[in-house]
């Protein structure tokens, strides 16, 4: 059995099942753009940074007076509020850092070549719809994605229920670079952001995506866990849900957070398992295995 194959056959069945028959969500962070590995046979390393490193960019850039400078809703916050500071300098950071030419990495067009009819990034660039729109179908179609923005001042808009494969919804959940309000970066973004999650009529994310989150499961790719805004959103949408009515979601982590894993795989709900895996062994396995 050769390595390559191996990797195909760590993942569960499950997930490839549901990718192929176009019933799973992709949820994209910030560390899917990360360099590959010496060993890989794929070769990304000038992408953009990851939020901690962009955090760290960002306090350097402000003299950021105190010790937490990989935090970056408070990094951000400070950059905003400080003495001479404004919303327009954060953002015109933030675009000298991430709107700097940078290419999707071989990974995301692998994912962006897979049948994935909702896919949800809090990414702010725009390195997933460029590979998205180079893509095809499993017919030999162009993509023709459909992106939606968080619009943090009016309800969400209106997206199909279950998209055709030609026309996958790209959500972009913490806003994009060139709508500078829809972005969620400082810690009074993010309390705006879970006011809303208790308002059915204003909720940040469109009611059929929520809908499919709470049918389909969800492949975290490039995400840490560790953040409970996250893990808070989607103990909201399932909490008046048994667990048999909702999927187990899996998370692409090489090295999770001990807690978070007793936490989420021992809760009753078993909202989430953690695959063990490194993106750059993952992706190209799913690929594979899911398109042969």
């Amino acid at each position: 059995m050769t390595a390559k194959t191996k990797e195909v056959d760590s993942i569960p069945k499950s997930v490839i099942s549901k990718v192929k028959d176009g019933k799973c969500i992709l949820f994209l962070g910030s560390m899917a753009h990360a360099p590959s590995p010496e060993r890989s046979r794929y070769e990304y390393k000038n992408g953009p940074p990851s939020g901690a490193a962009l955090s760290k960019r960002l306090a350097k850039a402000c003299q950021y007076p105190y010790k937490d400078s990989s935090n970056l809703q408070r990094v951000s916050l400070y950059m905003e509020r400080r003495k001479g500071g404004s919303r327009k300098e954060l953002v015109d950071a933030l675009r000298a850092e991430l709107d700097n030419g940078y290419l999707p990495s071989p990974a995301l067009e692998m994912l962006a070549a897979l049948p994935f009819p909702v896919i949800i990034t809090t990414n702010y660039d725009n390195l997933f719809d460029l590979a998205l729109g180079r893509a095809n179908t499993t017919k030999e179609r162009p993509k023709r994605p459909l992106p939606v923005v968080y619009d943090p001042d009016n309800e969400p808009e209106d997206v199909p229920l279950d998209p055709e494969e030609e026309k996958p919804i790209l959500f972009k959940l913490h806003g994009e670079l060139a709508k500078p309000k829809s972005l969620v970066v400082t810690e009074v973004d993010y309390f705006k952001f879970i006011e809303r999650m208790s308002l059915p009529d204003r909720h940040p994310i469109p009611l059929n995506i929520r809908a499919r989150l709470n049918t389909w499961p969800v492949l975290f790719i490039g995400y840490s866990l560790k953040d409970y805004n996250l893990r808070l959103l989607f103990n909201s949408l399932r909490w008046n849900l048994k667990s048999s009515q909702f999927p187990v979601s899996f998370s692409v982590d090489p090295s999770p957070d001990n807690l978070i894993v007793t936490i989420l795989e021992h809760d009753p709900k078993r909202m989430v398992s953690f695959l063990r895996q490194n993106l750059w062994d993952f992706v190209p396995a799913l690929y594979e295995a899911c398109t042969r």
